[in-house]
């Protein structure tokens, strides 16, 4: 009796092991392959030094003519334009990503791949009322990448965190009113610097926080994503936000985070 009871706990821990590592790897706490690259302190945009140059113009009319200013999108219009949207997630697929592209085209296809495959599983369940009233929306492998699939969750936290430059976190959106803008332009290599700042400006100016020299009542994401915002350049998260803060907060404020809007970020 005892020996059977044994093997019955060895065999529950090992199939619990089994499930925590998939539900791990799919939730993306590795890169999946993939090849990252750090980005430097002083990354500058460019289309020089990498084997391949990723055309994303499709993904940019799509945004153009789908996405206003303020970041809303007309699902609605996507859903009609899902033959364009659906070729140019196939043609992301077709590529295989390599330590010979530059860091520059890597930070551009990621981002890029996250967000037109987040649309694309807003309009495959569309109408809905959030993300996340979609069954394994971040965990799902449903993102094709050569002969790979990752899941959302894969690409933010396997690949691009690994990155090293914290400022992703307001290039990709999770198609919710509290995140960040979706850009409505597609990201390029020989523009990303620039882009990457001004999403990171416009989300800390935005009515997302409450800044002043005595207030830090700031978006949830820096508290979720804390330990990717504190560095040896910027110690604390108030240090972070004000490199881009047009209020700058005293040090020693005591910082809150908002509650999240989850409600879908749409016209």
């Amino acid at each position: 009796m005892y020996l059977l009871m044994k093997r019955l706990i060895i065999c529950l821990i090992a199939a619990f092991s089994l499930q925590s590592c998939n539900l791990l790897s799919a939730a993306g706490l590795s890169s999946a392959g993939q090849p990252t690259k750090e980005v430097p302190a002083d990354l500058t945009s460019t289309t020089a030094n990498s084997a391949v140059n990723v055309d994303h113009s499709g993904w940019n009319a799509l945004l153009k003519k789908h996405v206003n200013a303020a970041g809303l999108v007309n699902y609605e219009g996507f859903k009609k334009d899902k033959t364009k949207l659906d070729a140019y997630i196939q043609k992301l697929a077709g590529y295989n990503p390599g330590n010979d592209w530059s860091v520059q085209e890597l930070l551009a296809y990621y981002i890029n791949l996250y967000n037109a495959n987040t649309v694309s599983l807003i309009v495959e369940n569309y109408p809905t009322k959030s993300i996340k009233d979609i069954d394994g929306a971040w965990t799902k492998a449903i993102v094709p990448v050569g002969d790979r699939k990752l899941s959302l969750g894969g690409i933010e936290n396997g690949i691009l965190r690994k990155m090293n430059d914290p400022r992703i976190h307001f290039a990709i959106n999770c198609a919710s009113i509290s995140c960040p803008i979706l850009l409505n332009e597609a990201y390029t290599a020989g523009k990303i610097n620039e882009q990457l700042d001004k999403v990171t400006k416009e989300f800390i100016n935005s009515d997302k926080n409450e800044i002043s020299a005595k207030t830090a009542k700031v978006s949830s994401l820096f508290d979720w994503y804390k330990k990717d915002f504190i560095t040896s350049k910027t110690p604390t998260v108030i240090d972070y936000i004000n490199q881009y803060s047009k209020s700058k907060i005293n040090a020693g404020t005591t910082v809150t985070y908002k509650d999240y809007n989850w409600n879908l970020n749409k016209q």
